[in-house]
């Protein structure tokens, strides 16, 4: 158990145990007092007076004790002059009283030293023990006492020496039951302030840093049939993103048989079936080790700790880290359980992407990023072609599984830094952090290359509908999301007003724009051909046809038409040229 300060007994705590001490050591000063008269009565009016004087002194300071203590702001100084001053006047009174009543000296010395150890530390209260042996010992010296009252008078220093030790040591372990119980405590009220699984750890991570001895310590998940640790420290060293196989390992044998184990001595064979020692981290062994199993609805872990002590745990430890790990397993479970009902409230129940509203919180914190690291983004708005008819054709059980099998191909070909989200509908988003226009081009190919056809459940196969895409780059292009979705959104129904089926960026000749070379010319007009006539055309045209199906014309007039015109006049190529009717 590591030392605190601030853990343990407070003044007022420490006096109770002695306030019947300091009543019988007042007794004890007035009989020996009262005995020395008794048995000397032919004492001089000075040793009388000082036999007065002192045994009204001591009984003052004795009565006085206590609220000395409490009031002095210094204990450690008070408890260091307590045990001069105690140990001279003990010392002095074997030089008042006769040897007949001596008995009494040792009981009072006695009585000292259990109340000095009892508010004290064991030095100044040997310190006091041994001022009082110094005194009597010379007055024996001196006054050639028998052997055997010497022996006598040092067996009941020697007792007190016992009571003060027994008294340390009876401290020492309520101490540490004390801070035991205010760790649990404190951890307690810490963690279920939090609904933070990284917090949570690093909470945890102080708890167990704060409350036991160990050299390393880890908080493990169990993930399928390997454990991922949360937290792992090892020697002084953190480890990150550390995942061993539970089978055959101290952990495994935890989290399967859902039993704490306490291995004080790993020196010594273990007792447990198909189980070794596996080193993790630092390349040395471990030589005592202590794991309690996690559980819960959501968690299924362990915390261990370990030394390369042997015998560096005791009980005591054990239980403390059983009560921290049950503490920790309902603070998981819930971080965990709030962690699910948020991820519900971000996701589309249907295909499992974000949302529109949190798709948009995660774009723009994207497009942030982006901003402050000078890198581009790229928005993919995306939206299937004729999905209606599609659903009325096959059912809308058909038109979900699609809708669902086009968003896992959509994570196949994305980054898990990427976002997708579901816009409406048949309409979904992409984001593209860290991605410029030309990369994201490559990406909606991508998409738009998934399989022509599903094979579902019952073994049918339906043909899956094409896709339309929008791409806008972020800043180059907009520098506000809004704008950049319009944008995105706009290529988008201008790609499926070419005939879908295609992805719409920015024109060509903008993106890269020539340097010295002239725009081409569009070929001259063919002759003009007459049709036959009942061939359902117009007399004096050619078929018409819509302009997306003229390649070489296409890019000629992308902006000067398209940009301009086509959302007001239908545009057909005939082979002496071109025509523009307004739509209907």
């Amino acid at each position: 158990m590591k030392k605190n300060g601030s853990l343990g007994f407070n003044p007022q705590e420490n006096i109770i145990p002695i306030l019947p001490a300091i009543i019988i050591g007042m007794v004890n000063l007035a009989l020996a007092i009262a005995a020395t008269f008794y048995l000397q009565p032919g004492l001089s009016a000075a040793a009388k007076f000082i036999l007065i004087v002192y045994g009204i002194a001591g009984c003052a300071y004795i009565g006085a004790y206590y609220w000395l203590y409490i009031t002095m702001p210094n204990k450690v100084i008070y408890e260091w002059a307590n045990s001069i001053v105690a140990g001279i006047a003990l010392g002095l009174l074997i030089y008042l009283i006769p040897l007949d009543v001596d008995y009494l000296i040792h009981s009072m010395v006695l009585i000292a030293a259990l109340s000095s150890a009892a508010v004290s530390g064991r030095a100044p209260s040997m310190s006091l023990i041994a001022i009082v042996a110094l005194f009597h010992f010379t007055y024996y010296y001196q006054n050639f006492t028998p052997l055997m009252t010497r022996l006598i008078h040092a067996f009941l220093l020697i007792s007190a020496v016992i009571v003060v030790e027994t008294i340390q040591q009876v401290k020492s372990l309520s101490r540490k039951q004390i801070n035991r119980l205010e760790a649990v405590n404190e951890i307690s009220r810490q963690i279920v302030s939090t609904l933070d699984t990284r917090q949570l750890i690093s909470l945890l991570n102080a708890a167990l840093h704060n409350a036991l001895d160990a050299d390393t310590y880890y908080i493990g998940i169990k993930e399928d049939d390997s454990l991922q640790m949360q937290l792992f420290y090892d020697d002084g060293e953190y480890f990150h993103d550390v995942t061993y196989k539970l089978e055959g390992s101290l952990s495994g044998w935890v989290i399967k048989h859902q039993r704490p184990l306490f291995l004080p001595d790993l020196r010594k064979p273990l007792n447990l079936d198909g189980v070794n020692i596996v080193i993790i981290g630092k390349p040395k062994t471990s030589l005592s080790w202590m794991g309690v199993p996690m559980e819960g609805t959501h968690v299924n872990g362990i915390i261990a700790i370990a030394s390369y002590r042997p015998r560096a745990f005791n009980r005591a430890d054990f239980e403390l880290l059983i009560s921290i790990a049950q503490r920790a397993a309902l603070a998981l479970d819930n971080t965990y359980h709030h962690a699910l009902v948020q991820e519900e409230t971000r996701l589309d129940s249907l295909t499992r992407v974000y949302n529109h509203g949190y798709f948009i919180q995660t774009l723009q914190a994207q497009a942030e990023t982006c901003r402050l690291s000078k890198q581009p983004l790229s928005l993919i708005m995306l939206d299937i072609d004729h999905f209606k008819q599609y659903n009325d054709s096959f059912g809308h059980v058909i038109g979900d599984e699609i809708l669902v099998s086009l968003c896992s191909a959509i994570r196949s070909h994305i980054k898990h830094s990427d976002a997708v989200g579901r816009w409406g509908g048949e309409e979904f988003a992409i984001s593209l952090p860290n991605t410029d226009a030309e990369q994201a081009m490559l990406v909606a190919q991508r998409i738009s290359q998934h399989p022509a056809d599903f094979k579902f459940d019952d073994n049918k196969t339906f043909p899956v509908p094409t896709v339309s895409m929008g791409i806008a780059a972020f800043p180059h292009e907009a520098e506000e999301i809004s704008k950049l979705i319009d944008l995105a959104d706009k290529r988008l129904y201008l790609a499926k007003q070419r005939g879908r089926n295609q992805s719409k960026p920015r024109s060509r000749h903008k993106t890269n724009p020539p340097t010295s070379a002239p725009r081409p010319t569009p070929r001259p007009p063919a002759p003009h051909r007459h049709r036959p006539p009942n061939s359902g055309s117009p007399v004096g045209t050619a078929a018409a046809r819509p302009i997306h199906q003229h390649p070489a014309l296409f890019h000629f007039f992308d902006d000067l038409i398209f940009r301009h015109l086509d959302s007001v006049f239908q545009v057909e190529i005939h082979h002496v040229g071109c025509r523009l009717r307004l739509k209907p």
